[in-house]
């Protein structure tokens, strides 16, 4: 039987975390195969728990943040580690059993399908072989020989970090969409100015230590560009601003463990991209395709399509194909369900991961 330890750090969020204890219980899962450890990142009141699975505490005397899943990880028992937000929960308890019971022998890493609550789409964030924290179940004994996530990143890229040295170590992260989780995401305790203070640099940590050589400087400059863009429509630019003060303190102090030009286009969705894509002409034989939705990592697909001799056009009036412009799996898959519906006599909505596919087909079937 797949046993699983829900892994939740929480911070002065007494009221989000009875609402997810609450939808734990709600699951129709074998309490004997389950458990909840949660990591009290020294809240001003320590937490208390009213669940009717086995629970413990594990009362932090500082904030490590991220960093505080390790410390219930080291008390977890079970096979799986399923690691949640104080504000996040599966929806499906079978489900989700079932992904982790038919996960390939050689996947440390099972992510789910994230959707925001109240209908606002999914999830943004991740890639293809690049987890969300709020929604994902990690092999403990994979989680362990990896050393767990980095204390240093506190919140956001941490999962890049370890996403990359799961790779590695040849781990595979891969996805179910059996296995659903909700993010209700609530505001509460989220401070933009620390948020692009971390980001900035935390996404900087990461091009240092693992991109090739090749890429290493060019990666490095269009991430500041793009957090630099980003945080001054968001208010945050003092946020920015120390962000990048301290990663010039520290950017030299990372270790490199760059990975091959192979392992790093997994990492970064390109191989998928060109998979999916190259898939997708095959089948199809599109030559024009337009990019819809523009986001994070659409240069990547601009590089798998022109690879493939693709030409790309502004106006989707000229093209034969409609490829969202992201390679995080929950704006991809929103995108192209979108672009599906609202565009039925315009060109077929052409994702760049195959994994998307299974979500859009679906969708389109439960429409029809």
């Amino acid at each position: 039987m797949t046993s699983v330890s829900f892994i939740i750090p929480t911070h002065n969020r007494p009221a989000e975390l009875a609402r997810t204890l609450n939808k734990l219980d709600a699951l129709d899962i074998d309490d004997a195969c389950a458990e909840v450890i949660i990591a009290d990142n020294c809240s001003d009141k320590p937490e208390s728990a009213n669940c009717s699975l086995a629970t413990h505490i594990i009362r932090l005397d500082v904030n490590l943040g991220a960093a505080a899943r390790n410390r219930a990880a080291d008390r977890a028992q079970g096979d799986w580690l399923v690691m949640l937000d104080d504000d996040s929960s599966p929806l499906d308890g079978p489900g989700m059993l079932a992904a982790l019971e038919g996960a390939p022998d050689d996947a440390a890493v099972v992510m789910a399908d994230i959707h925001l609550d109240n209908g606002r789409g999914r999830e943004r964030g991740g890639l293809p072989e690049v987890f969300i924290g709020c929604g994902v179940a990690i092999r403990r004994e994979a989680f362990m020989d990896a050393g767990g996530y980095d204390h240093r990143f506190g919140y956001y890229a941490e999962e890049y970090d370890l996403a990359a040295r799961l790779l590695l170590a040849g781990e595979r992260v891969v996805f179910d969409p059996r296995f659903v989780v909700e993010h209700r995401k609530v505001a509460a305790g989220r401070d933009m100015n620390l948020i692009f203070e971390r980001l900035v640099r935390n996404n900087a940590w990461v091009a240092q230590r693992y991109a090739p050589d090749a890429q290493r400087r060019a990666l490095l400059r269009r991430d500041r560009a793009r957090y630099r863009s980003i945080a001054g429509k968001e208010h945050a630019t003092a946020g920015f601003a120390r962000g990048l003060t301290d990663l010039r303190r520290t950017l030299r102090a990372q270790i490199r463990s760059p990975m091959s030009e192979y392992l790093f286009d997994r990492f970064t969705g390109l191989a998928h991209a060109r998979e999916a894509l190259a898939a997708a002409q095959a089948a199809t034989g599109f030559d024009r395709a337009c990019i819809i939705e523009p986001g994070k990592n659409a240069e990547v697909i601009e590089h798998a399509l022109l690879e493939l001799g693709v030409e790309l056009v502004d106006d989707w009036r000229d093209a034969e194909g409609a490829v969202p412009g992201s390679m995080s799996p929950g704006p991809m898959s929103d995108a192209a369900q979108v672009w599906a519906k609202s565009h039925p006599a315009g060109p077929r909505a052409v994702c760049p991961w195959l994994s998307a596919h299974a979500l859009v087909d679906a969708s389109q079937q439960q429409a029809a």
